[in-house]
């Protein structure tokens, strides 16, 4: 096990304002959330995560529940304002904790600290020891979070997510409101309450019982040797024009996935249904290319999935060259590609600019209805709203996700087919304050014209109407309508299982934008809730950790 950085004084790793670093620190990824706390704390051990928490908890006295809010950071990429938010008076970043490595203390199980980002978690894994973890292909996002929420990405149709494999995980935790104290809580812990504390880390989202330092794994499973990695799309010069062949398109893609939840489970694919203003819609997809002797068998199969994409799609295939998302078009992959599995997930390693952006997401357990495919044609084609950077991502889900029960990890969602992202993306263009520069401080001018108005706008009314049957929001497989309401006479069947922490969207928490009847929480954890809120009663009673999303305490 590399030895972690000694323990040293609390202060001598803050940085505060006038620190040429602090305006850096302040801020993570999403551009719309800029914090101005007393000081960001730059960890590197656990040991300095306790040093740390225990000033915190020292210093801002009073009721903890009452205490100011504390951010917890491992790669800054929290789409809301849960870290970065006005209110966070002390960011803990723990950043520097980025170590991998097969711990023996631990009987041989991988070691991965909170701040390792994807990137460096799938390299040293892979070059050390020849397996991975079936996470996310977003380069720079911190294990902490991205694990915590149950983890997902290229290789999880085939192996999991990534707490599918979690043995243990460490834990700041300071049940008293004062004392922080470390916990390795392990899947096979004989207390109760610190088995339960692993289980909440198994989907139940960061920033609610403590401070993660660290995990463990075990049974990691090897990724294929090499890979068919491919891209394709479709020109929206024409698809625009043909409504039929764009549903063709999107309800055989999610046929597909469904009718294949047996097998090819190697077959990982996104579908980037883009704003018609980008130019192109775009499918980009990786398979185990098998043996270099079987590299027609793999292109077969490939070719075979594109064909049943295809079927009734008059608009034909061109090479992918707009950018969409967090994917760079990837020159000369409209013919496959056979590459070693670590230089392809390098290649699809994107992670975007830091700018402005909201999201928001959905499982779906079957194939979108009629009505969600005007929906999708009539949002992404309209002339209203123009923005290249607006999209739906399209990931295909399931396989071996679905074979673990819905309670056995915090995730509910154990029987989806899809999951959705939509995203739209900005950056700050209005010069309010007259400086000759427009940045985040433009919007704090009280007549500056709103940025992220027209963009906010567009996803919250695309999202209200693609599940406007359902109260607006995708609601679990299970729903019942509020009562005093009824589903519409013509409404079809609920194509959804709720949402993704790991996409959190405080819109599910308003009543503008969810009347479903199922609340926030409802809707990412299901009823592995009331399970979750008995951990967050024995190890932060007193609501130390907490944002708009939080677990909550049992009421009292």
């Amino acid at each position: 096990m590399p030895p972690q950085p000694t323990n040293s004084s609390a202060a001598d790793h803050e940085v505060r304002a006038g620190d040429l670093r602090y305006d850096a620190l302040r801020r993570g990824f999403n551009q719309r959330w800029i914090a101005s706390p007393d000081y960001v704390a730059v960890l590197s051990s656990t040991d300095q995560v306790v040093a740390a928490l225990t000033k915190y908890l020292s210093t801002y006295t009073g009721h903890p529940g009452k205490m100011p809010r504390i951010g917890l950071r491992s790669g800054g990429h929290c789409y809301e304002n849960f870290v970065c938010g006005t209110d966070v008076k002390v960011i803990l970043d723990l950043g520097q904790m980025d170590r991998v490595y097969q711990d023996q203390k631990m009987g041989g199980a991988y070691c991965v600290e909170a701040g390792a980002t994807n990137w460096q978690t799938a390299t040293h894994l892979y070059r050390a020891y020849g397996v991975a973890l079936p996470g996310g292909s977003c380069y720079s996002v911190g294990a902490g979070g991205h694990i915590s929420g149950g983890g997902f990405g290229l290789l999880s149709r085939l192996h999991g997510l990534t707490v599918d494999h979690l043995s243990a995980v460490e834990v700041v935790v300071a049940p008293d409101g004062r004392t922080p104290q470390v916990v390795v809580a392990k899947r096979d812990s004989s207390d109760p309450a610190v088995r339960d504390l692993w289980w909440a880390h198994t989907g139940g989202g960061g920033g609610n019982f403590g401070v993660i330092t660290r995990f463990w794994f075990r049974d990691l499973p090897k990724p294929p040797s090499e890979v068919l990695l491919s891209q394709v799309a479709w020109p929206w010069a024409q698809m625009k024009k043909d409504r039929t062949s764009f549903k063709n398109l999107v309800r055989n893609y999610g046929q597909f996935f469904a009718d294949h939840q047996a097998d090819q489970r190697d077959l990982f694919s996104l579908l980037k249904l883009t704003h018609h203003s980008n130019g192109q819609i775009g499918l980009i997809t990786q398979l185990d290319a098998g043996p270099s002797d079987r590299t027609a068998d793999a292109v077969r199969r490939l070719q075979s999935f594109l064909d049943c994409l295809k079927k009734g799609v008059q608009v034909p295939t061109t090479t992918l060259t707009q950018r969409m998302g967090d994917h760079d078009p990837m020159a000369g992959l409209e013919v496959p590609v056979r590459l070693p599995w670590l230089t392809a997930t390098q290649t699809l390693n994107g992670s975007g600019d830091n700018r402005c952006g909201k999201y928001k997401s959905a499982h779906m357990t079957r194939n979108f209805t009629e009505r969600q495919l005007d929906v999708l044609f009539d949002y992404l084609t309209t002339e209203r709203y123009t923005n290249p950077h607006a999209l739906v991502q399209v990931d295909s889900y399931g396989g071996a996700i679905n074979k673990v029960r819905p309670d056995a990890t915090a995730v509910p969602q154990r029987s989806s087919i899809l999951k959705l992202q939509y995203q739209t993306y900005w950056q700050w263009t209005t010069d309010a304050d007259g400086d000759g520069a427009a940045d985040w401080r433009d919007g704090l001018i009280a007549d500056a014209v709103p940025d992220a108005a027209p963009h906010l706008q567009w996803i919250r009314q695309f999202y209200q109407a693609m599940y406007q049957d359902t109260g607006g929001v995708p609601v679990l497989a299970d729903y019942t309508p509020p009562s005093g309401t009824e589903r519409p006479a013509n409404a079809g069947p609920v194509t959804t299982d709720g949402a993704y922490i790991n996409y959190p969207d405080t819109d599910l928490g308003d009543p503008r934008w969810n009347r479903s009847g199922q609340p926030w929480h409802q809707l990412y954890y299901g009823r592995n809730y009331t399970r979750l809120q008995a951990v967050k009663d024995r190890w932060d009673p007193h609501n130390i950790f907490r944002h708009a999303q939080s677990v909550q305490p049992t009421p009292r």
